[in-house]
């Protein structure tokens, strides 16, 4: 009976969640509605702010009318996503200088909402407003603002330095391959994953090595890492590439360092056969130390 009424959650907010993300991503098909070149943004006049601005409030009302006030705080989170996806499919299309940054917004944007639709799929029990990560923390808001601010000067400043497109592309590769990891390592962990670091140990929690856990401790961490750090060589970001792998680093050393203590223990002596066998994935990172 939980379990059914479990089921009925995610399909409930799981639901509402796509629908409202691909709802938002239509905007992308305002260039056909409007006959107009698909570079939208790239120059979009006065005829095109107004019908993007028109599909935001359309689309924004739509979810009101559709949605009681808990679905709808998800839907509209999920929108301004699929939004952003959108218009970063947009960007991409041009040939302007933001067609790299087009690139990064869908990646950003598809990474936020996968977040919350693998956690819906993994771990209902869990799913909340936090899971779509959108406040993970001040200092990752600066993160990502001090990533936009130096793309902006950059590009005024240094044009040429914004169109190294094999640079680009292999930061969209370490993307692509971050995010990935991340989110099989949260299907294979289950309901066993949880964004938040747990003190007590549930009936159901167990101990997993299978998968892309037998390649690395801590997959999800190596996935978001290698993510973070794709999406700044991305942008050609040549500070925040050092900076968010400096900061990345740090905390996930800390953040590894703290859950460890807490694996060690629920599971003991399995888990510390476990560490000496398969490495955390990151580098320089070695866990927490145990003295025996």
């Amino acid at each position: 009976m939980a379990a059914a009424g479990w089921r009925g959650r995610w399909c409930r907010e799981a639901r509402a969640s796509l629908a409202a993300f691909l709802l938002g991503a239509s905007v992308s098909a305002l260039p056909a509605a409007l006959g107009s070149p698909s570079a939208l943004l790239g120059s979009p006049g006065l005829r095109g702010r107004t019908a993007i601005a028109l599909h935001a409030a359309g689309v924004n009302a739509a979810l009101l009318l559709l949605y009681p006030r808990p679905l709808y705080k998800i839907a509209v989170r999920a929108c301004f996503l699929g939004f952003a996806f959108g218009c970063g499919l947009l960007l991409s299309a041009g040939r302007s200088a933001w067609r790299h940054f087009g690139w990064y917004m869908c990646s950003l944007s598809l990474f936020h909402y996968s977040e919350y639709l693998v956690t819906a799929i993994n771990n209902p029990r869990s799913l909340s407003l936090d899971s779509f990560l959108l406040n993970h923390s001040f200092e990752y808001n600066l993160a990502a603002l001090s990533s936009w601010v130096e793309f902006t000067l950059e590009k005024i400043l240094f044009p040429e330095l914004k169109q190294i497109t094999w640079l680009s592309t292999v930061g969209l590769l370490m993307v692509i391959f971050g995010d990935c990891l991340r989110k099989a390592a949260m299907l294979t962990a289950g309901s066993n994953f949880n964004h938040i670091v747990q003190n007590e140990k549930s009936d159901t929690h167990t101990l997993v090595t299978s998968g892309v856990y037998g390649w690395f401790r801590h997959p999800s961490y190596v996935g978001w890492f290698y993510w973070s750090i794709g999406t700044q060589v991305l942008l050609c970001n040549p500070i925040c590439v050092v900076g968010y792998a400096l900061a990345s680093w740090r905390f996930f050393r800390e953040r590894i360092e703290e859950e460890e203590i807490t694996l060690i223990h629920f599971f003991g002596e399995e888990y510390l056969e476990y560490k000496r066998k398969v490495p955390s994935g990151l580098p320089f990172i070695k866990g927490v130390k145990v003295e025996l």
